[in-house]
Protein backbone atom coordinates (compact mmCIF):
# COMPACT_ATOMS: atom_id res chain seq x y z
CA UNK A 1 0.00 0.00 0.00
CA UNK A 2 2.93 2.45 1.16
CA UNK A 3 4.55 1.51 -2.17
CA UNK A 4 1.47 2.01 -4.27
CA UNK A 5 0.94 5.95 -2.45
CA UNK A 6 3.94 6.75 -3.29
CA UNK A 7 3.71 5.85 -6.70
CA UNK A 8 0.62 7.93 -6.83
CA UNK A 9 2.26 10.72 -5.78
CA UNK A 10 5.46 10.39 -7.95
CA UNK A 11 3.02 10.44 -11.15
CA UNK A 12 0.79 13.83 -9.72
CA UNK A 13 4.27 15.68 -8.70
CA UNK A 14 5.53 14.70 -12.50
CA UNK A 15 1.75 15.75 -14.22
CA UNK A 16 2.62 18.83 -11.85
CA UNK A 17 5.58 19.82 -13.05
CA UNK A 18 4.88 19.05 -16.43
CA UNK A 19 1.96 21.66 -16.58
CA UNK A 20 4.33 24.18 -14.13
CA UNK A 21 6.63 23.72 -17.32
CA UNK A 22 4.46 23.86 -19.82
CA UNK A 23 2.76 27.40 -18.12
CA UNK A 24 5.95 28.60 -18.17
CA UNK A 25 6.86 28.14 -21.44
CA UNK A 26 4.00 29.76 -22.64
CA UNK A 27 4.20 33.13 -20.39
CA UNK A 28 7.52 33.24 -21.74
CA UNK A 29 6.18 32.53 -25.53
CA UNK A 30 3.73 35.58 -24.93
CA UNK A 31 6.71 37.56 -23.60
CA UNK A 32 8.76 36.92 -26.08
CA UNK A 33 6.42 37.67 -28.56
CA UNK A 34 4.72 41.07 -26.86
CA UNK A 35 8.54 41.93 -27.63
CA UNK A 36 9.27 41.33 -31.16
CA UNK A 37 5.66 42.23 -32.76
CA UNK A 38 5.08 44.63 -34.95
CA UNK A 39 1.85 45.63 -33.14
CA UNK A 40 4.02 46.79 -30.52
CA UNK A 41 6.42 48.46 -33.29
CA UNK A 42 3.34 50.47 -34.57
CA UNK A 43 2.89 52.76 -31.47
CA UNK A 44 6.43 53.91 -31.98
CA UNK A 45 5.75 54.86 -35.30
CA UNK A 46 2.99 56.63 -34.46
CA UNK A 47 4.69 58.57 -31.78
CA UNK A 48 7.55 59.49 -34.28
CA UNK A 49 5.15 60.58 -36.63
CA UNK A 50 3.14 62.76 -33.88
CA UNK A 51 6.67 64.37 -32.78
CA UNK A 52 7.95 64.80 -36.90
CA UNK A 53 4.03 66.84 -37.43
CA UNK A 54 3.92 69.09 -34.15
CA UNK A 55 8.07 69.96 -34.88
CA UNK A 56 6.90 70.93 -38.49
CA UNK A 57 3.65 72.74 -36.55
CA UNK A 58 6.13 74.81 -35.24
CA UNK A 59 8.16 75.43 -38.22
CA UNK A 60 4.72 76.88 -39.86
CA UNK A 61 3.54 78.52 -37.21
CA UNK A 62 7.06 80.43 -37.18
CA UNK A 63 7.88 80.58 -40.57
CA UNK A 64 4.44 79.98 -43.49
CA UNK A 65 1.81 81.21 -41.22
CA UNK A 66 1.46 84.94 -41.87
CA UNK A 67 1.18 84.09 -45.93
CA UNK A 68 -0.50 81.00 -45.52
CA UNK A 69 -2.55 81.24 -42.77
CA UNK A 70 -3.95 79.21 -39.61
CA UNK A 71 -5.00 76.73 -41.00
CA UNK A 72 -3.34 75.91 -44.59
CA UNK A 73 -6.21 77.63 -45.57
CA UNK A 74 -4.41 80.88 -47.58
CA UNK A 75 -4.16 84.24 -46.90
CA UNK A 76 -5.68 86.62 -49.20
CA UNK A 77 -3.09 88.63 -51.54
CA UNK A 78 -0.50 86.87 -49.71
CA UNK A 79 -0.21 83.23 -50.77
CA UNK A 80 -2.27 80.30 -52.11
CA UNK A 81 -4.43 77.34 -49.62
CA UNK A 82 -1.76 73.86 -48.96
CA UNK A 83 -5.31 72.26 -48.70
CA UNK A 84 -4.38 69.58 -51.06
CA UNK A 85 -1.05 70.39 -52.02
CA UNK A 86 0.46 67.39 -50.52
CA UNK A 87 3.70 66.57 -49.45
CA UNK A 88 5.13 66.86 -52.86
CA UNK A 89 4.55 70.39 -53.10
CA UNK A 90 6.43 71.22 -50.23
CA UNK A 91 9.17 69.00 -50.82
CA UNK A 92 9.34 71.12 -54.28
CA UNK A 93 8.68 74.37 -53.01
CA UNK A 94 10.95 74.38 -49.76
CA UNK A 95 14.21 72.39 -51.02
CA UNK A 96 14.41 74.42 -54.28
CA UNK A 97 14.65 77.29 -51.84
CA UNK A 98 11.16 78.63 -53.73
CA UNK A 99 9.36 79.12 -49.93
CA UNK A 100 9.40 80.87 -47.83
CA UNK A 101 9.44 83.87 -49.99
CA UNK A 102 11.22 86.54 -49.98
CA UNK A 103 9.00 89.22 -51.29
CA UNK A 104 5.81 89.23 -53.90
CA UNK A 105 7.11 88.61 -57.93
CA UNK A 106 6.27 87.11 -60.34
CA UNK A 107 7.49 84.27 -59.78
CA UNK A 108 9.34 82.59 -56.79
CA UNK A 109 13.61 82.40 -57.49
CA UNK A 110 15.16 79.41 -56.91
CA UNK A 111 17.94 79.38 -53.93
CA UNK A 112 19.86 77.39 -51.50
CA UNK A 113 17.07 76.35 -49.34
CA UNK A 114 16.48 77.63 -45.70
CA UNK A 115 15.58 74.47 -44.04
CA UNK A 116 17.70 71.34 -43.94
CA UNK A 117 16.35 67.98 -44.70
CA UNK A 118 15.03 66.93 -41.37
CA UNK A 119 12.97 70.74 -41.08
CA UNK A 120 11.79 69.96 -44.74
CA UNK A 121 10.44 66.52 -43.77
CA UNK A 122 8.87 68.15 -40.32
CA UNK A 123 6.96 70.75 -42.91
CA UNK A 124 5.90 67.41 -45.01
CA UNK A 125 4.80 65.90 -42.07
CA UNK A 126 2.81 68.66 -41.15
CA UNK A 127 1.05 69.95 -44.59
CA UNK A 128 0.13 65.87 -45.41
CA UNK A 129 -1.71 65.28 -41.88
CA UNK A 130 -3.85 67.83 -41.99
CA UNK A 131 -3.81 68.98 -45.66
CA UNK A 132 -3.46 65.54 -47.69
CA UNK A 133 -2.37 65.15 -51.12
CA UNK A 134 0.13 63.83 -53.53
CA UNK A 135 2.72 62.43 -51.11
CA UNK A 136 6.32 61.19 -52.02
CA UNK A 137 7.21 58.33 -54.42
CA UNK A 138 8.37 55.56 -51.99
CA UNK A 139 10.48 53.51 -54.51
CA UNK A 140 13.68 54.71 -56.72
CA UNK A 141 13.38 57.05 -59.44
CA UNK A 142 16.17 55.31 -61.26
CA UNK A 143 15.67 53.31 -64.10
CA UNK A 144 14.10 55.14 -66.64
CA UNK A 145 13.49 54.46 -70.13
CA UNK A 146 16.23 57.10 -71.53
CA UNK A 147 14.94 56.98 -75.57
CA UNK A 148 11.42 56.93 -74.14
CA UNK A 149 11.51 59.72 -71.90
CA UNK A 150 13.15 62.03 -74.70
CA UNK A 151 9.86 61.02 -76.86
CA UNK A 152 8.04 62.11 -73.69
CA UNK A 153 10.07 65.20 -73.15
CA UNK A 154 9.68 66.52 -76.20
CA UNK A 155 5.80 66.04 -76.71
CA UNK A 156 5.32 67.75 -72.95
CA UNK A 157 8.08 69.19 -71.86
CA UNK A 158 9.97 71.28 -74.41
CA UNK A 159 7.50 74.10 -75.86
CA UNK A 160 8.88 75.70 -72.36
CA UNK A 161 12.01 74.23 -71.20
CA UNK A 162 13.59 73.93 -74.54
CA UNK A 163 14.82 70.76 -75.76
CA UNK A 164 18.02 70.41 -73.59
CA UNK A 165 16.16 71.30 -70.49
CA UNK A 166 17.39 74.94 -70.42
CA UNK A 167 14.31 76.87 -69.72
CA UNK A 168 12.86 80.03 -71.27
CA UNK A 169 10.81 83.18 -70.92
CA UNK A 170 6.90 82.53 -70.62
CA UNK A 171 4.58 85.85 -70.43
CA UNK A 172 3.87 87.49 -67.67
CA UNK A 173 7.23 88.20 -66.36
CA UNK A 174 7.75 84.39 -65.67
CA UNK A 175 10.40 81.90 -66.88
CA UNK A 176 10.35 78.12 -67.34
CA UNK A 177 13.89 77.34 -64.85
CA UNK A 178 16.71 75.69 -66.12
CA UNK A 179 16.03 71.75 -65.35
CA UNK A 180 20.33 71.22 -64.90
CA UNK A 181 20.59 71.02 -61.24
CA UNK A 182 17.64 69.45 -60.71
CA UNK A 183 17.50 65.84 -59.08
CA UNK A 184 15.50 63.07 -59.27
CA UNK A 185 13.11 64.04 -56.78
CA UNK A 186 12.45 67.84 -57.22
CA UNK A 187 12.03 66.71 -61.26
CA UNK A 188 9.09 63.94 -60.11
CA UNK A 189 7.45 66.21 -57.61
CA UNK A 190 7.46 68.75 -59.96
CA UNK A 191 5.43 66.73 -62.33
CA UNK A 192 3.22 65.63 -59.89
CA UNK A 193 2.20 69.01 -58.61
CA UNK A 194 2.71 71.35 -61.40
CA UNK A 195 4.13 74.32 -59.55
CA UNK A 196 3.87 77.63 -61.13
CA UNK A 197 2.39 78.21 -65.17
CA UNK A 198 3.42 74.31 -65.67
CA UNK A 199 0.38 71.84 -65.86
CA UNK A 200 -0.04 69.00 -62.94
CA UNK A 201 0.82 65.47 -64.61
CA UNK A 202 -0.82 62.91 -62.24
CA UNK A 203 -0.57 59.53 -62.60
CA UNK A 204 -3.68 59.75 -65.73
CA UNK A 205 -1.38 61.79 -67.46
CA UNK A 206 2.06 60.48 -66.61
CA UNK A 207 2.33 56.93 -65.13
CA UNK A 208 5.20 56.45 -62.39
CA UNK A 209 7.48 55.10 -64.91
CA UNK A 210 6.80 57.88 -67.88
CA UNK A 211 7.80 59.99 -65.03
CA UNK A 212 10.87 58.16 -64.58
CA UNK A 213 11.78 58.20 -68.15
CA UNK A 214 11.79 61.60 -68.33
CA UNK A 215 13.71 62.01 -65.28
CA UNK A 216 16.45 59.74 -66.74
CA UNK A 217 16.24 61.61 -70.33
CA UNK A 218 16.79 64.73 -68.77
CA UNK A 219 19.90 64.15 -66.24
CA UNK A 220 21.55 62.65 -69.32
CA UNK A 221 21.00 65.80 -71.26
CA UNK A 222 22.15 67.34 -68.09
CA UNK A 223 25.42 65.32 -68.26
CA UNK A 224 26.17 65.18 -71.99
CA UNK A 225 29.21 66.94 -73.40
CA UNK A 226 29.62 69.75 -76.32
CA UNK A 227 32.29 67.42 -78.48
CA UNK A 228 31.12 70.23 -81.67
CA UNK A 229 32.43 73.30 -79.28
CA UNK A 230 31.53 76.04 -76.89
CA UNK A 231 27.62 75.36 -75.71
CA UNK A 232 26.97 78.64 -75.74
CA UNK A 233 24.25 78.07 -73.26
CA UNK A 234 23.11 75.46 -75.59
CA UNK A 235 19.87 77.13 -76.23
CA UNK A 236 20.33 77.01 -80.09
CA UNK A 237 20.86 78.20 -83.35
CA UNK A 238 20.04 81.69 -82.66
CA UNK A 239 22.80 82.12 -80.05
CA UNK A 240 25.59 80.28 -82.97
CA UNK A 241 23.71 82.80 -85.25
CA UNK A 242 24.58 85.45 -83.60
CA UNK A 243 27.78 84.71 -82.72
CA UNK A 244 28.71 83.93 -86.22
CA UNK A 245 26.82 87.08 -87.30
CA UNK A 246 29.04 89.23 -84.57
CA UNK A 247 32.18 87.39 -85.45
CA UNK A 248 31.70 87.85 -88.97
CA UNK A 249 31.30 91.49 -89.12
CA UNK A 250 33.95 91.94 -86.83
CA UNK A 251 36.24 90.49 -89.11
CA UNK A 252 34.76 92.50 -91.85
CA UNK A 253 35.15 95.79 -90.67
CA UNK A 254 38.66 95.00 -89.17
CA UNK A 255 39.61 94.42 -92.69
CA UNK A 256 37.78 97.43 -94.27
CA UNK A 257 39.91 99.56 -91.71
CA UNK A 258 43.03 97.38 -92.49
CA UNK A 259 42.44 98.26 -96.38
CA UNK A 260 41.96 101.62 -95.97
CA UNK A 261 45.07 102.34 -93.78
CA UNK A 262 46.71 100.70 -96.29
CA UNK A 263 45.06 102.87 -98.67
Amino acid sequence: MARARARRRSKQRRRLGNVAALMAGLILTGALYSVVSPAQAAPADDASDSAAVEAGRELYERSCITCHGENLEGEANRGPSLIGVGSASVYFQVHTGRMPLVRNEAQAPDKPAVFNDEEIEQLMAYVQAYGGGPELPSDDLKGGDVAKGGELFRLNCASCHNFVGEGGALSSGKRAPSLKDSNDLELYTAMLTGPGNMPVFGDNQLTPDEKRSIIAYVQTISNQSDPGGAGIGRVGPVAEGLVIWLVGIGILMFGVFWMGSKA
